[in-house]
């Protein structure tokens, strides 16, 4: 992802401004795949400044980062963020959609704080029509869920559920 002032960040922290159940949650961001020492001296280096308080949100995969290749690499970063989860901290992963099967596969949505991020693209969003609908499907008929579901994009697109690009400046890089 072309992020302005995030050229070969690793790391960096802030509020979680997207919308997802850690919404205003202080987040240690996570770009690509880390060893446990490095996050965790991030994580040491974040609560410093922030003391008192200390992050308990970690956002895996940021700026675009989870690109696996393959079951093996899925496995790799399961087993990053697996550690996190079992100390009591809530971990989100935004999975872009051609990757959304393969790692279903694994467990890390048997955790109750872990947050899977689908991300689905819909370019022009403000430009489709009233009627545009976003269909949660299945890969073949009848195949993993028990039917689909359709929602109007005008309905998603709610001014609470919206964050504007700006505010994703208020990051602080590592």
């Amino acid at each position: 992802m072309d992020r302005p002032g995030h050229a070969q960040v690793a790391f960096f922290s802030g509020r979680e401004i997207e919308h997802t159940p850690a919404h205003g949650m202080d987040t240690l961001f996570v770009v690509g795949y880390h060893s446990i020492e490095e996050i965790d001296n991030a994580l040491q280096d974040v609560n410093l400044r922030l003391a008192p308080k200390n992050i308990r949100h970690i956002f895996f995969g940021a700026n675009d980062s989870y690109h696996p290749r393959g079951a093996a690499e899925i496995t790799v970063w399961e087993n990053m963020i697996m550690p996190y989860l079992t100390r009591g901290f809530f971990c989100s992963l935004d999975i872009p959609m051609q990757y959304v099967e393969e790692f279903h596969e694994g467990g890390l949505c048997e955790f109750d704080r872990f947050i899977p991020i689908i991300k689905v693209p819909v370019p022009y969003a403000k430009l489709w029509n009233y009627n545009t609908c976003i269909k949660i499907d299945d890969r073949d008929f009848a195949a993993t869920n028990p039917g689909v579901w359709v929602h109007q994009l005008h309905d998603l697109r709610s001014r609470d559920r919206f964050t504007d690009w700006s505010q994703y400046e208020k990051d602080h890089t590592l």
